[in-house]
């Protein structure tokens, strides 16, 4: 399994306990969704590598987790190491929600400004993720607000905005 198809889950924080259990930090907006889980992939030296699961209990965002044959010393050396699931077990999101690798390609039409250029990226940054988008030679940083986001049309593949007032002019002068 390459990376690239997958996505971050979380991370495995701590030993728990006696029997070998880790527990696990899950970047998720509904750690419940996760509570069936059977098995993860755990980046080691940069490969994706499968860990199957013999129970996991979840309490908030962090999950005890007991991961089959392995041996506590072997889960106490997983401590650290990052989390991953296949893009295909992401829930679907529907409206004007979505996830950040999903939206790259999509063409941002201003309500004002018409089509403004492409989503290159997102750029996470700790106060506001902001759309990168490309509009020939310029480069156009918006904020990735609910309340800016007017729709997204997966079919498509556009997402709509009403941006602040000179906002995009600030990016397009030359």
């Amino acid at each position: 399994m390459d990376k690239k198809d997958c996505f971050n889950l979380g991370k495995i924080t701590k030993p728990f306990g006696l029997k070998g259990e880790v527990v696990f930090f899950l970047d998720v907006d509904e750690p419940t969704d996760y509570a069936s889980l059977d098995s993860v992939f755990v980046e080691v030296k940069n490969q994706l590598v499968p860990y199957f699961i013999k129970n996991i209990r979840i309490n908030s965002n962090k999950a005890t987790v007991l991961f089959e044959d392995i041996t506590r010393e072997e889960s106490l050396a997983l401590v650290g190491n990052d989390l991953y699931l296949p893009l295909t077990l992401l829930p679907k999101l529907t409206g004007k929600k979505f996830y950040f690798h999903e939206i790259i390609g999509f063409t941002v039409i201003d309500s004002k400004k018409g089509n403004i250029g492409t989503v290159a990226t997102v750029i996470e940054y700790p106060a506001q993720p902001l759309f990168q988008i490309i509009n020939n030679d310029n480069e156009i940083l918006l904020p990735v607000l609910d309340q800016l986001i007017d729709s997204v049309d997966r079919e498509n593949r556009t997402i709509h905005v009403t941006a602040p007032d000179g906002l995009i002019d600030l990016y397009l002068q030359k």
